[in-house]
């Protein structure tokens, strides 16, 4: 198995959370252009995100661990896969990245660079759905990295694209991709004042997954046979 050195893993981690909110956010901008029927907007702004996923994490997975979210990096912290100081400069990348991407997103549409969000999502309905949302991101990590790892780029492409469709937030579920969305006032936009009940929100949900797959993962000791 490869291994790459932390800046090239940083540069992975900054490029695909950019290009994911790039994605995130441009297929957002193009939906509400091309349709003035919200469910119609969404179902293209899904799309996109979730076989962008399969993409980055197939190709960029190698390098980094793909995780492009900070929740998932406090997770792997957590289960000590990585060292505190790496973990927190996964998240600076993390941020660093989404921001470029929303910045990038908005400059092919020909949009002010930086736009703050007024679009309110906000209320204990958004930040239940935010956890809910987080649990089963990491959830589906942790069981496929366990039981089909070679599937775990299509695992969470697929559990984001149904996420997007089962929670009332739309599943953000990445504190950074929340960061950069609060920074477009487009269609995928957060108001900067929503983020703290988004990201309290997500980080519980993704501790709480590491929990219970953690005990549920546990599989029994095996048997010692005593031969006479």
């Amino acid at each position: 198995m490869q291994t790459f050195d932390l800046s090239r893993r940083l540069a992975a981690e900054a490029l695909g959370t950019g290009l994911l909110v790039a994605t995130v956010v441009g297929s957002g901008i193009m939906a509400e252009t091309l349709t003035k029927d919200t469910a119609v907007a969404l179902l293209g702004n899904t799309l996109p995100t979730g076989a962008i996923l399969v993409v980055l994490i197939t190709v960029l997975g190698p390098i980094s661990g793909a995780h492009f979210n900070p929740a998932v990096s406090l997770v792997f912290a957590l289960k000590r896969d990585l060292v505190g100081r790496e973990a927190l400069l996964y998240v600076l990348a993390q941020v660093a990245g989404g921001i470029a991407g929303t910045i990038v997103a908005h400059a092919m549409f020909d949009l002010p660079l930086i736009d703050a969000s007024t679009k309110v999502r906000s209320g204990s309905a958004q930040w239940f759905s935010e956890a809910v949302a987080a649990f089963g991101l990491v959830a589906t990590i942790l069981g496929g990295i366990r039981f089909a790892v070679a599937s775990v780029p299509w695992l969470v492409g697929l559990y984001i694209t149904a996420a997007y469709w089962f929670t009332a937030s739309t599943s953000f579920a990445n504190p950074a991709v929340a960061i950069a969305r609060s920074l477009t006032n487009t269609f995928s936009g957060i108001r900067p004042v929503d983020l703290p009940g988004f990201i309290g929100a997500e980080l519980f949900g993704a501790v709480c997954a590491l929990v219970l797959m953690t005990w549920l993962m546990r599989p029994l000791p095996e048997r010692v046979s005593l031969k006479d």
